[in-house]
C-alpha cells in the first residue's frame, strides 16, 4: 500500500523575520495532528531553509536519532558534547541525543541553506549521546542506523534511471528535488510517500531526481 503526501500539504513553521522557514511532513510543534504523529521509527521529517546567518539557537533534544541531509549551502552543527562540523551535501550527519544533549544549528554561509532533516525514534531510550558523520555517502552505500532499526538510502538519478525500492515492511520515501514515478503514483520534489509491505517495487525518474527512502521493520 502507497500513502502520498503532497508538498503542499506540509505543516508550515519557522520565523520568516529571522530568515527560517520550516516545512513539517508530521504533527510538529504547534501543529498537533494525532492521525500523523510517526510511520515506523520516524517521528519527523522537516525541510528547513536557512538564510545566511540565519539558525537555530541552542536547545535541547533527548531520546531521538537525529539525521540530517545538507540539499544546498553549508551547515554549521554544534553541540554541547564538544562537536562542532560544517555539513555539506552528500553527507549524512547523526546525533543521537539519547539522555539529552543540547546543539545549535546555523547557516555561517553566505549563500541560503536548505537541508532536511529527519527524526527517528531509537530501540532503547537513554545512554550516553553520539555524534557521526559520513563524508560524501556514496549512492550504492546505505547508511545504517541500528539505534532505530533503520536503514537510509540516498538516491540520485538522470531522467529515465530506475532504483528498486528496498523490500522491507515499511519504507518512506522524500522526494528531495525532480520529478518521479514510484509504482502509479507521480511524486514530484518534496512530496512523500509512506510504503507498507514494500516488494517489487521501484522509482522510476522523469527528471534529474535526488530522493531519500527509509526502511523500517515497523
Amino acid at each position: 500500500m502507497i500513502s502520498v503526501r503532497r508538498a503542499d500539504e506540509r505543516y508550515r513553521g519557522g520565523d520568516s523575520a529571522a530568515g527560517i522557514e520550516s516545512l513539517h511532513a508530521f504533527s510538529f510543534g504547534r501543529h498537533y495532528d494525532p492521525d500523523n504523529l510517526r510511520f515506523g521509527a520516524i517521528l519527523a521529517c522537516n525541510e528547513e531553509r536557512l538564510a545566511p546567518g540565519a539558525g537555530f539557537e541552542e536547545h535541547p533534544h533527548s531520546h531521538t536519532e537525529i539525521v540530517t541531509w545538507v540539499v544546498e549551502g553549508e551547515l554549521t552543527h554544534r553541540d554541547s558534547a564538544g562537536h562542532a562540523t560544517v555539513v555539506r551535501p552528500g553527507d549524512v550527519q547523526r546525533l543521537s541525543s539519547a539522555g539529552g544533549v543540547r546543539h545549535t544549528e546555523r547557516n555561517d554561509a553566505e549563500v541560503p541553506l536548505v537541508f532536511v532533516q529527519m527524526w527517528l525514534a531509537p530501540l532503547e531510550p537513554g545512554g550516553e549521546p553520539a555524534y557521526e558523520i559520513v563524508r560524501g555517502i556514496a549512492d550504492s552505500t546505505p547508511y545504517a542506523l541500528p539505534q532505530a532499526g533503520a536503514m537510509l538510502h540516498a538516491r540520485r538519478l538522470a531522467p529515465g534511471e530506475r532504483t528498486a525500492v528496498p523490500d522491507a515492511p515499511l519504507v518512506y520515501v522524500h522526494v528531495v528535488r525532480g520529478e518521479v514515478r514510484l509504482g502509479e503514483e507521480e511524486l514530484a520534489s518534496g512530496d512523500s510517500a509512506r510504503v507498507t509491505d514494500a516488494d517489487g517495487l521501484d522509482l522510476a525518474a522523469a527528471t534529474a531526481v535526488e530522493v531519500l527512502l527509509w526502511e523500517t521493520a515497523g
